[in-house]
């Protein structure tokens, strides 16, 4: 088993999230979303080492997708979680099958696919009684989907590091305080190879190509370019939060008005 390199920042920001979260304690049997991304492969790597060391007892599988469209080959992924001693699961699924009569042709399957990924992650969690699903979401992650929801749909929403799906076991994000860089850093030092974008169904499809996101992440870099702060700020305003001084009524103190 080759030695996996992972830094003592990123593994003090992992800690202290999964501390301050409550996100995973003794007992818990977590499945993992690996999807082969730099993202998931770190998440599963933190999560090894954490089970090494923590104080306390828990399980974790990784899990993986198969959309079963043509092509579609995970040796890659398999080989790395047999090689670092990860259990994993390959799940099929007719997603790819599915999808064909889901959505108009030439409009974007990205946030289709993305849902029907979670169902089957949580297909699998329900039938294999795990009480967590942890995914790899990280702060720019979190950031971005703050910002389009608002610029979008005129709500102020993130993602949550923790919460109770309508399933009855918790979705977890112990990456949700560190930074796409340093995740990227993590695989370029352990010479990982990353599954990209090849391996989204909507690439064999006639779609339009989401804008949205990637605009939002241009314009994000280029804000962090003039302020080299500004992440720092933004996780430091979600920390506090006066919603009293907002526009919903709900919200207000009514004791001084």
């Amino acid at each position: 088993m080759s030695r996996v390199v992972i830094s003592k920042k990123l593994l003090r920001i992992a800690g202290k999230t999964n501390a301050e979260f409550r996100l995973i304690g003794e007992g818990d049997k977590v499945l993992v979303g690996l999807s082969g991304g730099k993202d998931s492969l770190a998440l599963i790597h933190i999560l090894k080492h954490i089970q090494r060391h923590a104080p306390f007892e828990f399980e974790f599988e990784a899990c993986t997708i198969k959309y079963g469209m043509p092509g579609e080959v995970y040796d890659q992924v398999a080989d790395h979680c047999r090689e670092h001693d990860i259990k994993h699961t390959i799940y099929d699924t007719n997603i790819f099958e599915i999808s064909n009569g889901a959505i108009r042709e030439n409009s974007s399957f990205c946030s289709y696919f993305s849902r029907m990924r979670r169902g089957a992650l949580y297909s699998y969690a329900q039938e294999h009684g795990f009480n967590k699903v942890a995914l790899g979401h990280h702060f720019d992650d979190t950031v971005e989907s703050f910002f389009m929801n608002m610029f979008y749909n005129g709500t102020m929403r993130a993602m949550a590091p923790i919460y109770k799906t309508d399933r009855g076991f918790h979705l977890i994000r112990p990456l949700i305080q560190a930074r796409e860089k340093q995740l990227r850093a993590f695989a370029d030092e352990n010479n990982f190879q990353p599954i990209g974008d090849e391996a989204c169904p909507a690439m064999l499809k006639d779609v339009k190509m989401p804008h949205a996101r990637a605009d939002m992440k241009i314009w994000l870099e280029d804000l962090e370019k003039k302020n080299s702060n500004i992440f720092k700020m933004i996780k430091a305003s979600f920390k506090h939060i006066h919603d009293d001084t907002l526009l919903d009524p709900l919200r207000w103190n009514r004791d001084d008005i």
